[in-house]
């Protein structure tokens, strides 16, 4: 007891979060998925094409059993997540449980029927039943007859409170409803919308009949269930079926299928997870695989029915095109495709580069909307952690390295000693490997990727990881009847291991429909993914408008307008199926389907091309176009083609130009060929050979210099090299980059070879001066960094040690003299050039050997010129 002078201390007061609310309700059953979104920072300089990052804002999805919110962006991760926490109270009370309606929606209906509630709306809608359901027997995922059933035996043993009609599929409350608990209800829904019309498809069982478009006409007093009952040939919903729902997680598309002949389970059985045998007639592979269960019999493809987001009848027009995005949304590269707005230029990328050159959905992102469209488990990330030793112990020279680095807000420069003791990041930088798992629902490993690269960033790796797994997945979509040891040897050179058992009995639906289906779905002799140009093929390539001399090349941003149209063979149809205006891609990494990538590789800033090619999957052409029934009677008629329309918009330079260009004028591009054209005018050479030419870039630039050459001669691999960027060696693999200096002078026994190719210890300097990539180095902001390649496309970067005893060692088996040089920076100064160069020369003793040989030529001439013909010739 306080005395007369103390005062009472005032109750604290308790403030109850939304996050704490849904807790109370749900327990473990709500989960928040935090994402980070950037938001893009103007640079200010509107001629400038420079990436830019702007302030971190995070992103809260809140899933409950019934529904998912996501919250508005916020700066900080528990705001957002009290946000979606907040949202999803607000919708509960603005809104009613659906089971609710569909309680009330059967006090409409009339007669026998009156009160009577399907079963299979218990079974999807009530959460708590269908989680102890699984519990029970966890092949109600694949089967959702065995939830009717287990229903059904419940039902039966409260006779006294329900109601089970045998051979019927539904259940009502043995006592009437009092009138007061009546009479609220039907004022209530008295007061709703009217008649609504509602466009749904019909998905017939037989692969030979096509999909059909319904109209739903539901009246004020209907039950919509028996009015899609009526469609499938039924008098009411009692055996109706009702599938989860399909598509994104937000859909409300149901799909809506016949139980016939259903033979029940007696109650006093036991529940061993026996399968009923409840069906007569023939699986619906469609139906099938975009639910992930089993469906028999025609199917309803509808969006209607009673929601958490409002009291009336929800309800969205559901069109062909529906369906084909469906589809594609199911397969591995589908999520990329769509996010991107572009079903049939679009293509998964086969390599994760940067953060800022990507665009589109992130492949972690889209192997995590893969698992859950596919009924899997979320795929599990482990992340490894290592340490990397110092540049000097990497390039195996003691030397010291001299870095230089601007101190901020002095715009003085610093110098530090790499191997200082003061230096103690380069010795505590880290790199990082993710493995990842994918698994079944019930945890069954289905494959797991191991990937032997690192990355100097946590998120890169996790990245490049889920980019490898689905990858494997596309390859495996592409052709399920792939032979097990392929499909072994594509899984190896992606770092995959699979199970499969497992995998074939998780794509079971898969299978069904596309290896069981009499008319296939590679139309008119086309692939479901564009493959690589074959060395000939002739796909009709029209380029128009002047040169700009603005080119894009790998690892460049490529900005395009486009257009794809089915056009007939004489030209006097055309259909636009496709287009896009400023749409970004990075050169090289295949983000785009071959033609298109051929295609603008051979263009210039402002100029257009035209070309036709061979129609790709018809899937990929319905999910796109606009007039499903148009595309689809051009296609079926075998006289069309696919129309590009591009016009090449703008291009930023790729991290390794942009890198050089922050340092060097003029850039060492042109240094290089500066050099180059220096020792061809001292050896008065008259031919030329550019191994690995590709679009022949370095031969334009030497026809700009006088010298002495009368023949100039492009070599690569393929036709196909034409439309890339001219390689060096480091694009080779490190072993392949050996032999080509062997082929080279053994069978081609030049006077002069010069090879130029990147010092790596010069690239710390390069990443401290990446002015124009600022954002890469935010993005790792807190955390050490090994110095990277200068491009992604780069298999390696040698040290001077490193290229120098590869030079000398080359040099000495086949007798030539070898010097070495370079441009940018200074052999006097560490870490010397930024281009090491090697200059060999044939020894003069071996010049009468070479007159008496026949040399034979191992290579295909794809790009000459003749200062004699003052022309250019492909052979």
């Amino acid at each position: 007891m306080g005395t007369s002078g103390d005062a009472a201390p005032e109750a604290r007061k308790t403030t109850i979060t939304p996050k704490a609310v849904i807790y109370q309700k749900y327990g473990s059953r709500a989960s928040y998925e935090v994402e980070e979104v950037q938001e893009s920072a103007q640079n200010g300089c509107p001629g400038l094409y420079i990436p830019q990052k702007g302030p971190s804002l995070f992103r809260c999805r809140l899933n409950l059993p019934e529904l998912s919110i996501v919250s508005e962006t916020f700066k900080k991760k528990k705001d957002a997540e009290q946000a979606a926490a907040e949202m999803a109270i607000q919708k509960f009370l603005a809104s009613q449980h659906p089971l609710s309606c569909h309680f009330k929606a059967a006090l409409s209906r009339e007669g026998d029927l009156y009160g009577s509630v399907p079963v299979s709306v218990i079974a999807v809608y009530d959460g708590k039943i269908s989680s102890l359901c699984k519990l029970i027997d966890p092949k109600v995922e694949s089967n959702p007859c065995l939830v009717i059933s287990f229903v059904l035996q419940a039902a039966a043993t409260l006779p006294t409170l329900i109601t089970a009609t045998e051979g019927q599929l539904w259940i009502r409350r043995q006592n009437p409803y009092p009138p007061e608990v009546i009479e609220p209800l039907l004022l209530e829904q008295s007061c709703t919308l009217g008649c609504v019309c509602v466009q749904a498809l019909l998905i017939p069982s037989s692969l030979n009949e096509d999909i059909k478009p319904v109209t739903l006409n539901v009246s004020s007093s209907a039950y919509y269930l028996d009015v899609i009952a009526q469609k499938l040939g039924l008098l009411d919903a009692s055996k109706i079926l009702v599938s989860r729902p399909i598509g994104k997680s937000s859909s409300e598309t149901r799909l809506y299928f016949v139980a016939s002949d259903l033979q029940f389970v007696e109650p006093s059985s036991e529940l061993n997870g026996k399968k009923p045998d409840i069906f007569e007639g023939s699986m619906n592979a469609r139906a099938s695989y975009l639910a992930g269960q089993e469906v028999y019999g025609g199917a309803i493809m509808a969006s209607i029915g009673y929601t958490w987001k409002s009291k009336d009848l929800f309800h969205e027009d559901v069109f062909l095109k529906t369906y084909y995005r469906m589809l594609i949304y199911k397969t591995p590269s589908g999520p990329y495709k769509l996010s991107r707005e572009s079903t049939i230029a679009t293509e998964l990328p086969v390599v994760f580069t940067i953060k800022s050159n990507w665009r589109g959905a992130f492949p972690r992102e889209i192997l995590c909307t893969f698992c859950r469209q596919h009924r899997l488990s979320e795929p599990v990330f482990t992340i490894s952690r290592y340490p990397v030793k110092a540049l000097s112990d990497l390039s195996g020279s003691q030397k010291k390295l001299k870095v230089t680095e601007l101190t901020e807000g002095t715009g003085h420069a610093n110098e530090n000693a790499a191997n200082h003791g003061d230096d103690e990041n380069l010795e505590s930088m880290s790199k990082f490997r993710c493995e990842v798992k994918v698994l079944s629902k019930l945890q069954d490993l289905i494959l797991q990727c191991s990937p032997k690269d690192s990355c100097r960033k946590e998120t890169d790796c996790i990245q490049n990881a889920s980019l490898k797994v689905l990858s494997w997945l596309s390859s495996y979509f592409q052709d399920f009847n792939m032979p097990l040891e392929k499909l072994n040897s594509l899984a190896d050179a992606l770092d995959v291991k699979f199970n499969p058992q497992h995998l074939f009995k998780e794509f079971k639906f898969c299978l069904a429909m596309y290896l069981n289906q009499q008319r296939t779905i590679k139309a008119n002799n086309c692939v479901d993914v564009p493959q690589a140009i074959g060395e000939h093929e002739n796909y009709l390539l029209r380029i128009e408008g002047p040169e700009s001399g603005i080119c894009p090349s790998n690892g460049s941003l490529a900005c395009i307008c486009y257009s794809a149209c089915l056009v007939t063979e004489v030209g006097d149809t055309k259909e636009l199926i496709e287009s896009a205006y400023e749409f970004e891609f990075e050169l090289g990494a295949r983000a785009v389907n071959p033609h298109v990538e051929t295609a603008v590789a051979q263009m210039s800033v402002g100029q257009s091309a035209f070309f036709l090619v061979d129609l790709p999957s018809q899937e990929l052409i319905l999910a796109a176009a606009n007039d499903s029934a148009r595309a689809l009677s051009l296609i079926n008629s075998n006289i069309c083609r696919l129309e590009y329309c591009i016009t090449l918009l703008k291009v930023s330079e790729p991290l390794e130009d942009r890198m050089e260009q922050a340092l060097f004028s003029p850039p060492l591009s042109k240094q290089r060929v500066e050099y180059a054209v220096e020792h061809i005018k001292k050896s008065d050479a008259t031919t030329l050979v550019d191994f690995g030419c590709g679009s022949g870039s370095l031969l334009e630039s030497l026809l700009d210099y006088p010298t002495s050459l009368r023949k100039i001669v492009g070599v690569d691999l393929s036709l196909k090299s034409l439309s890339r960027a001219a390689k060096v060696i480091e694009h080779m693999e490190e072993d392949q980059a050996s032999l080509f200096g062997d082929l080279v002078l053994s069978s081609f026994r030049p006077s002069v070879l010069i090879v130029s190719t990147p010092n790596y210890e010069y690239n710390v300097i390069l990443q401290k001066s990446d002015l124009p990539s600022q954002e890469e180095a935010q993005e790792g902001k807190g955390q050490s960094e090994s110095c990277r390649f200068r491009n992604h496309d780069h298999k390696f970067e040698w040290t001077r040690e490193q290229f120098s005893s590869w030079a000398r060692n080359l040099a000495s088996r086949h007798n030539y003299s070898v010097e070495f040089s370079g441009v940018g920076g200074s052999a006097d100064c560490e870490p010397g050039f930024a281009s090491q160069i090697a200059l060999f020369k044939r020894l003069p003793w071996q010049e009468e050997r070479i007159e008496d040989e026949e040399l034979v030529h191992p290579y295909n001439i794809i790009w000459e010129w003749s200062n004699s013909e003052t022309s250019k010739s492909c052979d």
